[in-house]
């Protein structure tokens, strides 16, 4: 494994920051005290800052030589409303807020590079260092586009990176192509005509019509799409009724629809209003149909991948970096690959092992009340965002 001897140096310090953003955590579009924190030490080591994209967004400028070419480097920044568990110095101190999913770890491995490249500065051309707020839900991504992100920081690729609990610690994952999930939610409301339980024939019900749009739901997964295709319907929420001898006069029903590609998103949201209106007309109900797109799907480009997957290989050898199986949930990533080539991939957390006392007794999986990042991760990550931009800023031009 070829670790960078400074970033190994530094550790301690990037692990302190690291543990003092854990303590701290801050939701998506909240996360002041976090971006303080990020711009001051890249101010501290010489490093000209941009804020205020996307709210709470920080971007680092690192430039050296001539080329007008640039690469961009991302960690996201916020945390989840869940109560910590763990109970060791560095838990959060701010009750139902927890950094549950590493995002503290993604900034600390950008800021171990960040802190190598401003004092080396081994390439020809501007690393950008977007530290983004609100992953988590917020559409942070999203947001730093709109403020002009790409406008104002050109760059040829993006690349970020997530840890990966049950991923061993030393090891990465990548994929071409869909690897996360479109995320979209969906809302409908059947009204009918509520009536005692014992007449129905007084009332018209909407909850067998609930229950048979459920049903039906799944038949656009078993017999509209292909096959091959992958999509997932969840109704996760069905509310209707507050007495047992009271027929609801209205009923709703919630919950999500996940595709790795924009068509067959279409295709599913398209049958899904077409079920509902027809369910509602052959009961005689009036219907509400909501549905709103979330993050779209995240897909990698081919020529950003294998370059990261030779990389990777070099720094830790082939056998440690594996194909990744794509997931059904969702990256807003996502928006800057629609945007401009790149990659996202996976850094392995381990098992939990490395947590120590004081830790919840949950697994240390991803939005868990009793996870924590790796820090050994640190000195890995830190080499890895070093390595990746000397390597395509100093690569012959396309």
């Amino acid at each position: 494994m070829k670790l960078i001897d400074t970033i190994l140096a530094d550790a301690p310090e990037i692990t302190r920051l690291r543990r003092d953003i854990h303590a701290h955590p801050e939701l998506c579009f909240q996360e002041q005290r976090t971006s303080d924190l990020i711009a001051e030490a890249l101010t501290s080591w010489g490093i000209p800052v941009h804020r205020g994209l996307g709210t709470t967004g920080v971007v680092g400028i690192v430039r050296n030589g001539s080329s007008s070419r640039a690469v961009g480097l991302r960690a996201d920044i916020d945390a989840l409303p869940i109560h910590e568990h763990n109970q060791f110095p560095h838990a959060s101190t701010h009750p139902g807020k927890m950094h549950a999913c590493g995002h503290d770890g993604h900034t600390a491995m950008l800021l171990a590079a960040a802190k190598h490249l401003a004092r080396h500065r081994n390439f020809d051309g501007t690393v950008y260092l977007v530290f983004q707020p609100a992953e988590e839900g917020g559409g942070g991504a999203r947001e730093m586009i709109k403020d002009g992100l790409f406008e104002q920081f050109p760059m040829e690729a993006m690349f970020g990176a997530h840890n990966w609990p049950g991923l061993k610690a030393g090891q990465f994952a990548l994929k071409t192509g869909p690897v996360f999930a479109s995320s979209n939610e969906f809302k409908i409301r059947f009204k009918g005509k509520g009536a005692h339980a014992a007449m129905p024939n007084l009332g018209i019900d909407p909850v067998p019509a609930a229950c048979q749009l459920v049903q039906s739901f799944q038949t656009i997964i078993s017999r509209n799409k292909r096959p091959i295709d992958t999509g997932v319907i969840s109704v996760t929420i069905i509310n209707a009724g507050e007495a047992t001898n009271v027929i609801p006069e209205s009923c709703e029903i919630q919950g999500t629809v996940r595709t790795f590609t924009l068509e067959v998103l279409d295709l599913i949201e398209r049958r899904m209003r077409q079920l509902t209106e027809a369910t509602a007309q052959g009961f005689e109900l009036e219907c509400q149909f909501e549905f709103r797109r979330n993050y779209p799907p995240t897909i990698n480009h081919p020529k950003e991948t294998e370059f990261l997957r030779g990389l990777l290989g070099e720094m830790v050898g082939s056998e440690n970096v594996q194909e990744f199986e794509p997931t059904m949930g969702a990256e807003d990533f996502s928006y800057y690959l629609q945007k401009i080539p790149g990659c996202y991939f996976v850094i392995g957390n381990g098992e939990g092992e490395h947590r120590h006392g004081g830790h919840g007794l949950g697994p240390c999986t991803l939005h868990n009340p009793s996870y924590d990042f790796n820090d050994d991760l640190i000195p890995l990550g830190g080499s890895m965002w070093v390595r990746l931009a000397e390597a395509w800023l100093n690569q012959p031009r396309p």
